[in-house]
């Protein structure tokens, strides 16, 4: 085989590779960014105070 065709094939290789990382990567991100959004609406904020005596904070209530 002369080395321009495996080069030629190395590269179309390469490509393939790159474009089925960057699918399964935005895939993977999106998964991920449902899961966030989901829970960031489950989550409640609660305020916190610090304890003087202790100096721990703790949930204010």
């Amino acid at each position: 085989m002369p080395p321009f065709v495996i080069v030629a094939l190395g590269a179309i290789g390469a490509a393939a590779l790159a474009k089925l990382i960057s699918s399964e990567t935005k895939r993977v991100n999106e998964a991920l960014d449902r899961r966030r959004k989901a829970e960031a609406g489950d989550l409640k904020t609660v305020p916190l105070e610090r304890d003087p005596a202790t100096g721990e904070y703790r949930p204010r209530g």
